[in-house]
């Protein structure tokens, strides 16, 4: 809406969108070694990480969620994800944001369960519900153990449809490994998400907004059942689709992760380069404030009120009792 002066031109307006209801960060792929560790001989995983949460601290960013989608530890050793959460943790403390990790081909689940959620080792797929603050976050575990093609069984799609069956106050963030996409590389159709057309009939109708994804090292996007497809590259190295055509070549180079913006009526995905390139200039929120102010320009603030945040689990609630030691009380 705008009032216009005596030569038409506006002298009052309002953003053509509010502000984001929610703002999440999304990595994947982060590969780590125990200490020390270099993959390819050559590149220490850890290094963008830290740089990753460092950048972010400094810039006053405050995501509600950050949100991991597998291959967090390479060989799925509990020694390189106790260095992911002693990277991860203390920042996401400091930023205020809840940590959301997610399952890739990489990982172990038995390690991948005691190290990241202090449960009890098995191999149950690692499947979990997450509210952040109104807005559902789905966790899939697409790995196939002892494998690195993606698979959904029959059980985890019942769950998934049951869990669906009830929308979210804001809708519903889907984040698995594998992306439900095509690929563009012939070799990454060894270990692409099998029987796609499964999910595809859960999702379809359902209160899902974004799927958000890994696996592939490179920044992709497409469609899926309708539903928008994210795919963030990876923060260790990514896969230089310069190469030669339908071939791969691995390079230490523009590793990256994803803003996800979460509006009323759209989501929106934005990729981040790890290694920033040479400030041109800068302008402060301050500024940009008064800049707005003195153009008339309004951004009104977000349109669905942040909800109470909390966690629900039912599915590792449920195994978690079982597996319980049990306490025996002596007379």
């Amino acid at each position: 809406m705008s009032s216009r002066g005596a030569e038409g031109s506006d002298t009052t307006r309002t953003s053509e969108h509010a502000r984001p209801d929610h703002f999440l960060l999304h990595l994947s792929d982060t590969h780590l070694l125990i200490p020390g560790g270099r993959l390819y001989d050559a590149i220490a995983p850890e290094r963008s990480l830290q740089r990753i949460f460092a950048d972010l601290e400094a810039s006053g960013t405050r995501p509600e969620a950050i949100v991991f989608t597998g291959d967090l530890a390479d060989h799925g050793d509990a020694e390189a994800y106790r260095l992911l959460r002693s990277i991860v943790e203390p920042a996401a403390e400091r930023l205020g944001a809840q940590v959301i990790w997610c399952m890739g081909n990489h990982d172990d689940r038995a390690t991948f369960r005691r190290e990241l959620f202090g449960q009890t080792g098995n191999r149950r797929p690692v499947d979990r519900v997450y509210d952040v603050n109104g807005l559902r976050v789905i966790t899939m575990d697409t790995s196939v153990p002892g494998h690195h093609h993606g698979e959904l069984t029959g059980a985890q799609l019942d769950w998934l449809a049951e869990e669906l069956a009830s929308p979210a106050p804001h809708g519903t963030i889907l984040a698995l490994h594998h992306p439900p996409l095509p690929c563009i590389q012939d070799l990454a159709v060894m270990v692409e998400l099998r029987d796609q057309a499964s999910l595809r009939e859960v999702l379809e109708g359902s209160d899902v907004r974004s799927i958000l994804a890994g696996h592939v090292h490179f920044s992709t996007s497409g469609t899926f059942a309708g539903i928008p497809v994210s795919v963030a590259s990876a923060t260790c190295y990514t896969q230089d689709l310069t190469g030669q055509a339908r071939g791969t070549r691995p390079q230490d180079g523009n590793q990256s992760y994803n803003l996800v913006h979460v509006y009323d009526s759209m989501v929106l995905h934005s990729v981040v380069p790890v290694a920033a390139g040479i400030a041109m200039s800068q302008t402060s929120a301050e500024e940009s404030a008064e800049v707005l102010a003195a153009h008339g320009v309004t951004v009104p603030d977000a349109v669905n009120p942040r909800l109470p945040s909390r966690r629900f689990d039912r599915v590792d609630e449920e195994l978690e009792i079982m597996t319980r030691p049990i306490s025996i009380i002596r007379p």
